[in-house]
């Protein structure tokens, strides 16, 4: 690959709508994140988690010539092989990359369980986007609903947020996860996923590099 074919930053290849908000929101905060804005180009597979895990190789071959770095993310609930853990499952999408042109230029992040254990940080943000901002303690109602938690997380951090939404009467919406991405504290969340996307974005677009430059969405 040479210098001239190199055009563009990033290409970013996630499951699901939601997971594309949550990743517009976030790339929208350079400076919370550490980084420079990256020029990225961001793509919806139409298979989602197991489209994900199966096809991503094949998927961003073409791109391998002309983007630095390529992403791909994930839930492991829904993939077809939630037997395997993240770390497995990770490792398996980053041989593929590497064997389609991506060798050390590629990363799988896999969401474990699903994207909603990043929303279950300490912020207040939480249960002001989700509705709560005039009711008892969100983590307290779920607790009452029988929800159980580790380390201030439900357990089923997904049919938290569902059962969080029906109660406020609140349409689910992938907009509420580019929201919290965009306005919850990226210090709270300790979420094992959420730290190798920073540090991966951390270490292809450090923050003195670069100037700002301009984004493209494809759905």
């Amino acid at each position: 690959m040479t210098a001239r074919q190199v055009q563009r930053d990033l290409v970013v290849l996630v499951a699901d709508k939601n997971i594309e908000f949550a990743l517009r929101g976030l790339l929208s905060r350079p400076q919370a994140l550490g980084i420079r804005l990256p020029d990225y180009t961001l793509y919806v597979h139409p298979e989602r988690d197991p489209g994900c895990l199966r096809k991503a190789a094949p998927f961003l071959r073409p791109y391998a010539c002309c983007f630095r770095y390529a992403l791909v993310v994930l839930d492991r609930e829904g993939c077809g092989r939630q037997e395997r853990t993240r770390a497995e499952l990770e490792t398996e999408i980053e041989a593929g990359l590497a064997g389609a042109g991506w060798e050390n230029r590629a990363a799988a992040v896999v969401l474990d369980p699903e994207l909603e254990a990043w929303i279950w940080s300490d912020s207040p943000e939480v249960d002001r986007v989700l509705g709560w901002a005039e009711l008892p303690p969100l983590r307290t109602w779920l607790r009452s609903q029988g929800f159980t938690f580790s380390a201030h997380k439900p357990d089923r951090p997904k049919e938290a947020v569902e059962a969080a939404l029906r109660f406020v009467r609140r349409p689910r919406s992938s907009a509420i996860f580019r929201e919290l991405a965009e306005r919850v504290s990226l210090e709270r969340c300790r979420d094992p996923a959420f730290a190798k996307l920073r540090q991966c974005l951390g270490n292809w677009f450090p923050a003195e590099q670069a100037p700002y430059r301009r984004n493209t969405l494809v759905q």
